[in-house]
């Protein structure tokens, strides 16, 4: 995706493309682990069809904040933009909303190596605040970070309204009241008549 290409009304279809193409294997690898990681959780919660709806409106998303962070910049603006980091930030956000309290294993080097289990609250919200101090300190040649944050966002937003449907499903029945009428016997009108049941279950 050429962001001048995108503004002029041409090459529309690259902005779906470059989402799948990469600038090479550490690139690929990379957002292929943070796949691995977060993306079978997300697509539980999505649907396998729902799950990629998901991934490639994150993605769209995505390409489209990148090409608003460089619309006034002539050079960047011409610089080809590849890669699925913006759908797979997508998919972190989400997976901040859907399941905070997980515990994600973090490889810590100090003075010693060791994995820490890390809340994915904190390791995701510190991986989102990063990409805004990224672009605050101007270190974002090569990097198109405001794609890693418009795809997050995008996902978040996207998550919240899955929970809140999940929620709703999930959400305890009002209890059902169950009404019998049998017609007097006594009434001729009523003879060989069978007794009548209805139910109805008060609304919140």
């Amino acid at each position: 995706m050429v962001p001048q290409s995108i503004m002029h009304g041409q090459n529309l279809h690259t902005l779906f493309t470059s989402m799948f193409l990469h600038a090479g294997i550490l690139h690929l690898f990379f957002n292929m682990v943070y796949l691995y990681i977060f993306g079978d959780n997300v697509e539980d919660a999505f649907g396998h069809v729902g799950y990629v709806v998901f991934y490639l409106v994150s993605g769209l998303v995505a390409s489209v904040a990148h090409l608003l962070s460089v619309i006034n910049n002539v050079w960047e603006s011409g610089i080809t933009t590849i890669g699925a980091s913006g759908a797979i930030s997508g998919i972190l956000g989400a997976y901040l909303v859907l399941y905070p309290r997980a515990r994600v294993l973090t490889l810590v080097v100090y003075y010693f190596i060791t994995v820490v289990p890390i809340p994915a609250f904190y390791f995701l919200g510190f991986w989102f605040l990063l990409q805004f101090l990224y672009v605050m300190l101007g270190s974002a040649a090569g990097v198109a970070y405001w794609a890693h944050i418009g795809g997050f966002v995008a996902g978040l937003a996207l998550a919240l309204l899955v929970r809140k449907r999940r929620k709703r499903r999930l959400q305890p029945l009002s209890p059902l009241y169950t009404y019998r009428w049998e017609c007097p016997t006594t009434a001729s009108i009523c003879r060989g008549l069978p007794p009548i049941t209805f139910s109805h279950r008060l609304e919140k």
